[in-house]
């Protein structure tokens, strides 16, 4: 029998590690057990790593445009691999971050595969094929996910890839097919087409980030092809042909079959859970269409296992699985943290333009018949977004025309991933769209666009 620990974390992600620190603060000796490496997918092949390829395909299209800005500038090239390096390089480093923070809070890093026994042991199997016991009272499994795959589009890593392998591909591809519209297609396709791959992207749905308002989809797709990228929506691919030297892709189309050929093609359609060898069968865990089933405090059908992330019901998204990990670990020491709000969780996409956005859109507002107040402020109003020479896009808002509550906020432009907060905790406080009219932005600011949209939906507006 190994150390015996008050909690093991299986799993090292935003949820897992978040959850670990936290723990270690509240008095608990913890052990995170992480086969590869610390901080997760999120840190080493996610969130981090590829905002550091956006932000170069940003830089790229900067340059190529110099000249709006009254900026000469030579022919500017990009080298695919030193952008690929410079991404690994920011996810490398956030990694030994995290390795700092665990022994900055005296948490245990515990090498291998971890799977829950039961009667409060967890065996890991280390990269050697050896089996060591450990024991904790708790036990919160933060297994994440994976790229999904779907039965006719199977993942070899080299023609057909998901966004682990398009991280860090060995050569810029000429021509890409992209599957599947959500945040990891559309940021992609975005970071590709800047860099000067050919992208098209298919999506079965009728609009492009399709949870998103349906406005804020169109304004998407118009800025997209705009900038060169095919779009094909009601769309679904139905096989690839991998044999000759590119991919032959075949898509049904509203219009009928239309055949593509593509060096690449990047399955983006969503994710599945990392369920398997964890003893969850064994410990007799309940999962039920693919993720465990967990109570408000994230408590297992099994006393003393815990579960939040990816793995449990709820988007997943890397904030999601943090304040998950907190709420677990604070009602496990004993405290008593206020259950977690899904109706206020903020989602941002970081293609360009960027997408943010919380609450109801303006269509699911309407179907719950709610009598509404909607207004909705152009950036190309906005003397910052002028200066800046980023006018594209918008700011929506939504308010219950009856009490003032804020419903619902949908961004799309530039910087708006940093603006959505603003919306998330004045809901959380249950301000009113007249104090957020006379709450004073300042000038100029791409921040006063939510103001000014608020404005809008009480005709109040100065600036339209």
């Amino acid at each position: 029998m190994a150390s015996a620990y008050d909690l093991i974390v299986i799993g090292s992600g935003p949820g897992g590690y978040v959850a670990a620190i936290r723990a270690s603060q509240l008095g608990l000796k913890v052990g995170v057990v992480e086969r590869a490496e610390l901080g997760g997918i999120c840190l080493n092949w996610g969130c981090i790593p590829t905002k550091a390829l956006l932000k170069s395909a940003q830089v790229f299209e900067y340059i190529k445009h110099a000249q709006d800005y009254g900026i000469n500038v030579g022919d500017a090239t990009a080298d695919f691999g030193a952008v690929i390096n410079r991404s690994r390089g920011v996810a490398n480093g956030m990694s030994k971050g995290i390795q700092f923070l665990f022994r900055k809070n005296k948490i245990d890093h515990i090498a291998g595969f971890g799977k829950v026994l039961g009667n409060k042991k967890v065996e890991v199997t280390t990269a050697d094929g050896k089996k060591e016991t450990y024991e904790a009272p708790n036990v919160i499994l933060a297994t994440g996910a994976r790229s999904r795959e779907l039965p006719n589009l199977p993942i070899d890593g080299k023609k057909i890839v998901g966004y682990r392998q398009a991280m860090v591909l060995e050569k810029q591809p000429k021509t890409m097919v992209v599957v599947g519209s959500g945040a990891i297609g559309v940021e992609f396709a975005y970071f590709y087409n800047a860099m000067g791959t050919k992208v098209t992207i298919v999506e079965y749905m009728p609009n492009v980030v399709p949870v998103e308002d349906e406005e804020v989809s169109k304004q998407l797709e118009k800025s997209f092809k705009k900038s060169g990228i095919d779009i094909l929506t009601n769309s679904s691919v139905e096989a690839v042909d991998t044999s000759g030297e590119g991919c032959v892709v075949k898509i049904k189309t509203a219009k009928g079959e239309e055949t593509i050929t593509c060096d690449v093609v990047l399955s983006a359609v969503g994710v599945a859970t990392n369920l398997e060898g964890i003893g969850l069968e064994e410990t007799g865990v309940k999962v039920e269409k693919g993720r465990v089933v967990v109570d408000e405090f994230y408590r297992t059908s099994v006393p003393g296992i815990y579960a939040i992330g990816d793995i449990v019901m709820g988007p997943a998204l890397a904030h999601v699985a943090s304040a998950e990990g907190i709420i677990c670990v604070e009602k496990i020491a004993g405290h008593h943290p206020e259950p977690l709000n899904y109706k206020n969780l903020p989602g941002c996409t970081y293609c360009s333009p960027e997408i943010a956005s919380v609450g109801l859109t303006e269509k699911q507002a309407r179907e719950q018949g709610l009598d509404i107040k909607v207004g909705k402020f152009p950036f190309s109003a906005s003397g910052k977004a002028s200066a800046a020479g980023v006018k594209e896009g918008f700011v929506k808002v939504i308010f219950d025309a009856k009490y003032g509550e804020w419903l619902g906020a949908h961004m799309i432009g530039a910087n708006v991933t940093e603006m959505i907060a603003e919306v998330v905790v004045a809901r959380k406080l249950e301000t009113t769209g007249h104090e957020i009219i006379k709450s004073v932005h300042p000038h100029p600011t791409m921040s006063e666009a939510i103001m000014e949209a608020t404005a809008a939906a009480y005709d109040e507006v100065i600036h339209l």
